[in-house]
């Protein structure tokens, strides 16, 4: 099987819409969408069904997924490992959604005008792994959004966010100065992933019942609000789709956008991207 067929797969996956995930491809839909039909094919399978808003996993898509993401995160281990015993230099850098802009567009550009020979790979990755890969040993270093368990690893604070509801701009609550999360207990909310941080699942989550599918993005998320009136957190500077807006969350702590790395790496590479994107982020970290 064709790993880049099924990277392509794991990103319409992630962004339940193949013009999105086409996008971060920076590929235009239909050789994208002939791809999935190709994967389609080889399995004998529907991976997706297609509908308004975008597209949904099928039974087979969803088992797919999850395979996927195993496979191709052994793939990464393999290839770090492999260039570290050639003793070629290599950076893996890992992300969440939200932040794999900046890590392409500036952060990246800015360690390779330093490093101009060191192979650097970016991964995204989704609201199931807080850590983006760090913790599982897929990534050398990593974009995140705080809290979430941190033992074990280093960070450094890149910039502060205040955090507040989205809802859709017909929502009673849409003009309101503030709210308070906790209280929104008569709301229904997102399903986050089920994973292994609690710290960061009860920060993110909202104060009623969980309901509808599990969201594994950004996009889903925000989605959800727009297409269903649910509810959901994101950084009061999130960006988002005509329809929705950000009310503060006066109970929620200011979110850190943070540079993690493991405590016992010593990696020269790894002090240099960090001194990297410190200088780049000074003026937030000065906030």
């Amino acid at each position: 099987m064709d790993l880049r067929l099924l990277s392509y797969f794991s990103l319409v996956a992630q962004e339940r819409h193949v013009g999105r995930a086409a996008q971060r491809l920076h590929m235009t839909q239909p050789p994208l969408s002939r791809a999935i039909r190709q994967l389609e094919d080889e399995l004998g399978v529907v991976l997706f069904e297609r509908n308004r808003s975008g597209v949904t996993l099928t039974a087979a898509g969803e088992v797919l997924r999850e395979e996927a993401a195993a496979v191709l995160d052994r793939v990464e281990v393999m290839q770090t490992r492999v260039r570290r015993e050639a003793g070629a230099p290599a950076l893996s850098v890992g992300s969440l959604a939200d932040a794999a802009d900046l890590v392409g567009s500036r952060l990246v550009a800015a360690f390779r005008a330093r490093h101009p020979h060191v192979a650097v790979t970016v991964h995204e990755f989704d609201l199931s792994d807080p850590t983006a890969g760090l913790r599982r040993g897929v990534v050398d270093v990593a974009l995140v959004r705080s809290p979430f368990d941190a033992a074990a690893m280093s960070t450094r604070v890149l910039d502060r966010q205040a955090v507040g509801l989205v809802v859709r701009q017909d929502d009673d609550l849409a003009g309101a100065a503030s709210v308070r999360v906790d209280a929104l207990t008569e709301r229904t909310w997102i399903r986050l992933p089920e994973g292994p941080d609690r710290v960061w699942l009860d920060y993110w989550s909202g104060g009623g019942p969980a309901a509808g599918p599990t969201v594994r993005t950004i996009q889903e998320c925000l989605q959800a609000v727009l297409w269903n009136g649910m509810s959901a957190l994101a950084p009061v500077d999130q960006m988002l789709p005509p329809g929705l807006v950000v009310v503060p969350a006066e109970d929620r702590q200011v979110n850190d956008l943070l540079l993690a790395w493991r405590s016992t790496d010593r990696s020269p590479l790894i002090r240099s991207f960090v001194r990297t994107v410190t200088d780049e982020y000074r003026p937030a970290a000065r906030r």
